[in-house]
């Protein structure tokens, strides 16, 4: 009988983790090249942010991310430098929080605030309350990354995947976002434009 019982609640650890968590084996190049539109979307200082407001830059690093997820945790201090390194050269990263906060009680506006403050965020993160950007863009998952270019005011995909290839080790790890902004930097397209990512399931509200 505790065998049972044992085996129907693997089972059922099993079937949640399935549900919240999307594992990318498959690259997806269906985004590369195409268009996303600009967005206003609130700051963690009450401020509102939107593309425009960088006056010059040269493209972004958009990462969809949010509070609770483990993959998504991992990152902070990566995220910071990166920001620190590229913003100087014209490519500012944004941090945008697009899960269901109805869904999820850990991604309250409020607890952004918190996370932000704890891991000393030196960029933006915004909450996609609407789930308007993080549809435009395909978002699926957090971690989920972007490098989107700059060409003739049009704001256009040209990278998307993964942040690195070693979530557990960053001292290992090789980034992706670092070596498609430094290709696009010297003029030259990425040579890898789409890797395989995996992170917590982004859930889109009906309607």
């Amino acid at each position: 009988m505790i065998k049972k019982s044992i085996s129907i609640t693997l089972q059922l650890l099993i079937v949640f983790l399935v549900s919240t968590v999307t594992v990318f084996a498959q690259l997806d190049t269906n985004n590369i090249g195409r268009e996303v539109n600009d967005f206003r979307l609130k700051n963690i200082d009450q401020t509102f942010v939107s593309l425009g407001d960088y006056k010059g830059a040269k493209g972004f690093v958009i990462v969809f991310t949010c509070n609770h997820c483990p993959f998504a945790k991992l990152y902070s201090g990566r995220l910071n430098k990166l920001n620190k390194k590229y913003s100087a050269l014209g490519v500012p990263l944004i941090a945008i929080n697009s899960m269901d906060s109805i869904l999820y009680r850990d991604e309250s506006f409020d607890l952004m605030k918190e996370k932000s403050k704890k891991d000393k965020f030196n960029f933006c993160y915004l909450q996609d309350a609407s789930q308007s950007v993080g549809k435009d863009f395909g978002a699926a998952h957090t971690p989920q990354s972007y490098v989107i270019w700059n060409e003739s005011g049009k704001w256009v995909i040209k990278y998307e995947g993964a942040i690195d290839d070693n979530g557990e080790h960053p001292k290992l790890a090789h980034s992706f976002i670092a070596k498609a902004v430094d290709e696009l930097l010297a003029g030259k397209a990425v040579s890898s434009p789409a890797t395989a990512s995996f992170g917590c399931k982004i859930f889109y509200r009906k309607g």
